[in-house]
């Protein structure tokens, strides 16, 4: 079967309204942030201003973080059906190196002014027989202690955005040399990437969320991380190449495609909800008050979020792309992976808020400017920096060896 039909050099213009509405998306996040930090003198506005902060930095890294991962397992599986879509997770993948340096900046800033982390991060705590003296975070603190945290986050964040850099780079090596030996290097790297982020993304996660919380911990709750972030991933990439599709773009994805991604979402957003799970079913029948506490924060405080995350993120997928028909409609599709990415806003929410703010009071569970203006300009950011990358460099890995098989991939 020929592919004479597809102009393997197509590129996105990435003009028009779009771009603008990506800008102002960018500025009225950044105006959100001044009004949160600067104008406002209230210091729980500040810490909700630094929780969100925290939330979406996160949010963008761990996307962009499992961009990566997607290209790596791509590569080490030798999948053939994604060859003719890599260019979306490449895109996503080459702004880790930003998404690293916002988030090491909004912890480093959340660490001293004492708005993020204070419940293991402050001296206090550590001095023996004073007013604060807490002994458990002194046990800890040959892990947890700032030199460590920040070295922990800088080589984490860096591994990841080195190989992200390689994979992509060699991918686009393909089309001006062709051959086999950028592949080559890409499937060697990316062998090696993925047994570096198994090991580490659950002590990122550890360090970045659940320090947050630092009298309580999970061994479930990496997994729990690695499942919100991959399959929020699933549906960005999902979103991105369907948007293209309806402006014109990648005509050679088919509802074969699709009907990988759908797949992909699904049995991740059911993989996600058995960790949620398991980790709550754990902690509800060992039934002892250091771990009850992070249920119980969320059972009375953010009562309605706790629920809300559940609809979002298992019910809509479980019923909405059950049906294979389903998982072959752009328009489902589309739907149900944006009910997703906004789940796990809600799922990230549910992680953050509750440990940044005190116990037994309501208010950091507030919705409002600062909420959706930062989640704004994040979304406004992301779509920025995806979408110029995007446009740089042809849509298509023509030289890639699988793209035969993508391009007449079929279910």
């Amino acid at each position: 079967m020929g592919t004479h039909h597809y102009n393997l050099s197509e590129q996105f213009e990435f003009t028009g309204r779009t771009k603008i509405l990506s800008i102002v998306g960018i500025v009225i996040g950044i105006a959100t942030i001044v009004y949160g930090l600067f104008l406002n003198t209230d210091h729980v506005t500040h810490e909700r201003t630094y929780a969100n902060l925290l939330l979406m930095g996160y949010y963008f890294a761990c996307v962009c973080m499992s961009a990566a991962f997607f290209l790596a397992v791509q590569f080490v599986a030798q999948a053939g059906w994604s060859a003719s879509i890599l260019r979306v997770p490449q895109a996503m993948a080459k702004n880790l190196t930003l998404a690293s340096i916002i988030l090491i900046g909004i912890i480093v800033a959340g660490l001293f002014t004492h708005n993020l982390y204070h419940h293991w991060a402050d001296p206090a705590l550590l001095v023996e027989g004073g007013e604060k003296y807490d002994k458990l975070i002194a046990g800890k603190a040959v892990f947890l202690n700032i030199p460590f945290f920040l070295t922990r986050q800088f080589v984490f964040l860096g591994s990841y955005a080195i190989f992200a850099h390689f994979i992509t780079k060699w991918s686009y090596n393909e089309d001006l040399s062709g051959g086999l030996a950028s592949y080559r290097k890409s499937f060697k790297y990316s062998c090696i990437f993925l047994v570096i982020y198994g090991f580490t993304t659950p002590v990122f996660a550890f360090d970045t969320i659940m320090s947050i919380e630092a009298h309580w911990f999970s061994t479930m709750f990496g997994w729990y991380n690695f499942a919100a972030m991959w399959v929020s991933c699933l549906a960005i990439i999902a979103i991105v190449i369907i948007l293209l599709r309806k402006a014109g773009y990648m005509s050679w994805v088919n509802n074969s495609h699709l009907h990988n991604l759908g797949q992909f979402i699904f049995g991740f957003s059911i993989f996600w909800t058995y960790v949620w799970f398991a980790q709550f079913l754990l902690i509800y029948y060992a039934n002892m008050s250091e771990e009850t506490v992070y249920f119980h924060k969320r059972f009375n405080s953010y009562e309605f979020w706790f629920y809300l995350n559940l609809v979002l993120n298992f019910l809509a997928p479980l019923l909405l792309l059950m049906d294979r028909d389903s998982k072959r409609s752009e328009n489902i599709l589309l739907v149900v992976s944006i009910v997703v990415v906004c789940g796990h806003w809600v799922d990230y929410y549910q992680m953050i808020m509750p440990g940044v703010f005190e116990f037994g009071t309501k208010s950091g569970s507030g919705f409002g400017v600062l909420e959706i203006g930062i989640a704004i300009g994040f979304v406004g950011l992301f779509t920025y920096t995806v979408l110029n990358a995007l446009s740089k460099k042809p849509l298509l890995a023509k030289n890639h060896p699988f793209l035969q098989e993508s391009l007449h991939h079929h279910l």
